[in-house]
């Protein structure tokens, strides 16, 4: 892109396009007043470029080109300050909300009676015959999506809300700001005041993209598009929607006028006082305010025309990128709309002529393999949404790759589904194949690349530590076995996320106090214990470090095993299966386990960060001789001991013949506390009657059982 003066001398047919080989002049070389004079074109320029892509269907300039207008706007806005209140740029989401609010609607935002019975249909259209005599008929489809009330003063977007109950709705401003079909300021010559009525979707194939990605990275998708609206639009973080594919139809004016005072409140009104006399004069209004109408809406002359519309919308409904469920016939004379009048629920001049449920044979749109928390592969069938039993359906487990050849499911197959005991829905049969053959498991995991080994008919992904599929179970199991207090499943889940642990294990300990203490539900204490017992598991004993990485068929035994025979970790990261084999408890199918996993080279990666002194460090080799004094002891510790790492104390008691483990049982025979513990382990202790002991007093029986405690 060029400065400015590019932006000024834009050609008259096209304006707005400069040469997107040209760059924009440093931003440290421009004073504040050409700066503001730039993000005032760029901000025309965007909304001129969002207007031809969203509302006229016609974009001049390449997604690469507008994206350098976007992205320099950003870059003088943040330099100088100069983001305003309806910027494009405040579309990528503001600061999280505490909870939504609640709105007042202008109008009242009334439901639509329906029927999928031809029937009703022509007894709505008698109807407003016999009241207002004959009458044009507007007919649009009937989104299945979210509606919502939004408002502009002065051409400038101001707030939105969700239909609610009709009266008041939730207060959705931040999140509807940031969809791109819905414009931060109108074009042309809008009424002063004005409030429109829309329809928040996702598009169906961005939908079905969207739930693949869950799908693939273990998060259940969302039943239907209209589900996966509604649930981005009342997220409490703004920056969540913005990630979101959200698009906006509008379809009516609710109210207009000089100010909010001054409007009328009539629900049948709507665009009379915008001066618009039918509901076909607003679909042709609407756009040149740069409100994005849909295009298959239809004027026609009788309930004839739009029974017709109805089933000729039907026949291409499958080939549309929304989701309808029927189709709405209004009457357009507005003027006729305001003499029908409305009841306690519903306008008296519209009509939802709706379709009939999808039967159980739906069309696969894609298959995607879902890798799941222990490395199985599960190839999933996404599908059109159809009505299973009373339950919206869109996606089956297709199991494995023996069950998807026996019956040769491929992507673009019409298929029959099924629920197994009316709740876990497979494909049955396919009942027409469009497909040029049946779907084939990868050979490499799709989330991290590692190859794909098989057990049977069941596939597993051999990335261990590195595949991010895996990477919840395997940081919470992390956790708990090196006793980290504050990191179970929960909070595991929550920071992979949230994208703090988004490599491995060993991103554990790159996390800074700050970045814990945002999330949802933490605080600066709690961030800090995380911290402290981080630290205090550093250098642990070796066994425990093994078994803690998650090596398949590893417990804390076959672990402590290992450390005993190989003593140190490069020893045994240069065993083979031979060398393995010779350690007690290790057979065949262990060694060969342990052979794979330490071989992997991802795995290599992940042990060496942790092996880091910034992070866990080296693990402590075992002595060679140890001795039996606490042998019938089972030790918790909770809590720092001053000069000792929680590792040193569990070496110090195992390598005595106590147990020490990470969690207090029946079994459990002293919970040793020190500074700042742990609550849950204190719980557990007082539920199972086990005596606390104080670091001192810990020194005491160490000392009465003739151990020397010394470092």
């Amino acid at each position: 892109m060029a400065d400015a003066d590019a932006l000024d001398d834009a050609p008259d047919d096209n304006p707005y396009v400069c040469d997107p080989d040209v760059d924009f002049a440093p931003v440290a070389d421009l004073d504040a007043e050409y700066a503001e004079r730039q993000a005032r074109l760029l901000r025309e320029a965007v909304r001129y470029h969002d207007y031809r892509y969203y509302v006229e269907n016609d974009p001049v300039v390449s997604d690469y080109a507008y994206d350098r207008l976007f992205e320099r706007l950003q870059e003088l806005e943040g330099e100088f300050g100069l983001q305003t209140e309806d910027s494009p740029t405040r579309r990528v989401g503001g600061e999280p909300l505490k909870e939504l609010g609640t709105v007042e609607h202008v109008a009242p935002m009334l439901s639509i009676d329906s029927s999928g019975d031809e029937a009703d249909v022509r007894e709505f259209a008698e109807r407003v015959q016999r009241e207002v005599g004959a009458t044009q008929f507007v007919c649009e489809p009937k989104f299945d999506g979210l509606s919502v009330e939004v408002v502009y003063e002065d051409g400038r977007y101001v707030r939105a809300a969700t239909r609610g109950d009709g009266e008041t709705g939730e207060d959705v401003t931040e999140n509807v700001r940031t969809i791109e079909s819905v414009p931060q300021r109108l074009r042309g010559d809008p009424p002063e005041f004005l409030v429109v009525r829309g329809e928040v979707y996702i598009p169906r194939e961005a939908f079905q993209a969207y739930n693949a990605e869950r799908v693939e990275r273990g998060d259940e998708p969302f039943a239907n598009p209209r589900n996966a609206a509604a649930g981005t639009l009342r997220q409490l973080d703004p920056r969540i929607t913005a990630e979101r594919p959200l698009d906006c139809f509008f379809y009516e004016v609710l109210a207009a006028g000089e100010s909010e005072e001054a409007v009328d409140a009539d629900a049948s009104r709507g665009g009379l006082d915008a001066g618009i006399e039918t509901h076909w004069a607003e679909h042709e209004t609407l756009p040149e305010w740069g409100l994005k109408v849909n295009e298959r809406s239809e004027r026609v002359e009788s309930i004839e025309d739009a029974i017709a519309y109805r089933h000729a919308l039907g026949e291409d409904r499958e080939e549309l990128d929304y989701e309808i469920d029927g189709v709405v016939l209004k009457v357009d004379d507005r003027r006729a709309c305001a003499e029908l009048g409305v009841t306690a629920r519903h306008y008296r001049w519209a009509f939802a002529y709706k379709f009939p449920p999808r039967a159980e044979v739906t069309r696969v749109t894609d298959v995607v393999v879902q890798v799941g928390r222990t490395g199985r592969l599960t190839p999933v069938a996404l599908l059109e949404p159809v009505e299973v039993g009373g339950v919206t359906v869109s996606r089956a487990s297709l199991h494995n790759q023996e069950e998807i050849a026996a019956k040769g499911v491929g992507v673009g197959d019409e298929v029959r589904v099924q629920r197994a005991g009316d709740v876990i829905p497979y494909v049955e049969e396919v009942v027409e194949s469009h497909s040029e053959g049946h779907f084939e498991m990868p050979e490499e995991c799709p989330r991290c690349g590692s190859d794909v080994e098989y057990d049977g008919p069941i596939a597993f992904c051999t990335g261990g530590l590195a595949c991010p599929a895996q990477l919840v179970r395997a940081v919470g199991y992390f956790a708990d076995v090196l006793d980290v207090e504050g990191i179970g499943e929960e909070a595991a889940r929550q920071l992979v996320t949230e994208g703090l642990v988004e490599n491995d294990v060993a991103d554990l300990y790159d996390l800074s106090v700050d970045e814990l203490a945002e999330l949802e539900g933490w605080g600066e204490r709690s961030a800090e214990n995380v911290r402290a017992e981080l630290a205090d598991a550093r250098h642990p004993p070796l066994g425990e470090f093994l078994a803690a990485i998650g090596i398949p068929e590893v417990g804390p035994t076959v672990a402590r095993d290992l450390a005993a025979e190989f003593g140190a970790l490069d020893a045994l990261l240069n065993a083979d299966e031979t060398d393995l084999q010779e350690v007690s408890g290790v057979g065949e199918v262990v060694a060969e386990h342990v052979r794979e996993f330490l071989g992997n080279e991802r795995n290599r990666r992940v042990i060496e960060r942790l092996r880091d002194e910034d992070r866990l460090g080296e693990p402590q080799s075992p002595e060679d001789v140890g001795g039996d004094e606490l042998a019938d002891l089972t030790v918790v510790f909770t809590g720092s001991v001053e000069g000792w790492t929680r590792g040193d104390l569990q070496d110090l008691v195992e390598r005595h013949g106590a147990d020490a483990t990470s969690s207090v049982s029946g079994n459990t025979d002293y919970l040793v506390v020190g500074e700042n513990p742990g609550t849950s382990k204190r719980g557990d202790a007082d539920e199972h009657d086990v005596p606390e002991l104080s670091p001192g007093e810990f020194f005491e029986l160490l000392d009465e059982r003739g151990v020397d405690a010394e470092q």
